[in-house]
């Protein structure tokens, strides 16, 4: 069993780089794509997983971890069940915050913005490009539902095997994709003695990007 104690004790000294304001591109998605590609090259293992924090109606957050599908003038782009409950609190209130963690490089980004719904056909083409298990499985899981037990679940996954055995599976009315427009970036550099580099874009009255470093 890990004692409090031995948690407390944990720690590491981040040395591998620093980030200076003129390393960094006009706008944050440049930026992004930038460490994105650093990130790939590191070995970061998935590099596209990123925590989606949202707020239901009562202001009680939850975080849970998404995968990036794209990332392109809209914003941060991923798919979910609409139901689920994170469909549930952005229907609620449309702002929510990512964040992407990348150890090895000691990176950090966090993002702020709005969601809003892709259309349909873009969730249309990118449900039929998942694994077969996986379009099956959006349409035998009530997500964020409580359920028996896992043989249920199972259960429910083999009817909609046989139901769409040798035919193409649809995209359920309920699941699609979502697209954050940022207001807010922060690009985040590990450095020795917590004396970490943070660089924040926040969008300015005409549309265009300020960036300012942030004490850590």
């Amino acid at each position: 069993m890990f004692a409090p104690a031995s948690i407390a004790d944990l720690r590491r000294n981040y040395s591998l780089a620093g980030l200076r304001r003129a390393d960094l591109a006009p706008d944050p998605l440049t930026q992004f794509h930038t460490w994105f590609a650093a990130a790939l090259d590191g070995g970061v293992l998935e590099p596209n997983a990123m925590t989606l924090a949202t707020v239901d109606a009562a202001g009680q957050p939850s975080s849970r971890i998404v995968l990036l599908k794209a990332a392109d003038d809209r914003g941060f782009v991923f798919f979910t069940n609409y139901a689920g409950r994170k469909g549930r609190e952005l229907a609620d209130n449309p702002r929510a915050a990512l964040t992407f963690f990348w150890p090895q490089l000691e990176r950090q980004i966090c993002i702020a913005g709005t969601v809003t719904k892709v259309s349909r056909d873009e969730s249309a083409n990118y449900f039929q490009s998942r694994p077969f298990g996986s379009r099956l499985a959006s349409w035998a899981s009530r997500q964020s539902e409580p359920i028996a037990d896992q043989a249920l679940l199972h259960e429910r996954l083999a009817a909609v095997r046989a139901q769409y055995d040798g035919a193409e599976v649809p995209l359920p009315p309920y699941w699609g994709g979502y697209a954050l427009t940022p207001h807010r970036v922060e690009f985040w550099q590990g450095r020795p003695d917590r004396l970490h580099d943070r660089l924040q874009y926040e969008r300015d009255a005409a549309g265009g990007w300020e960036i300012t470093r942030l004490s850590p």
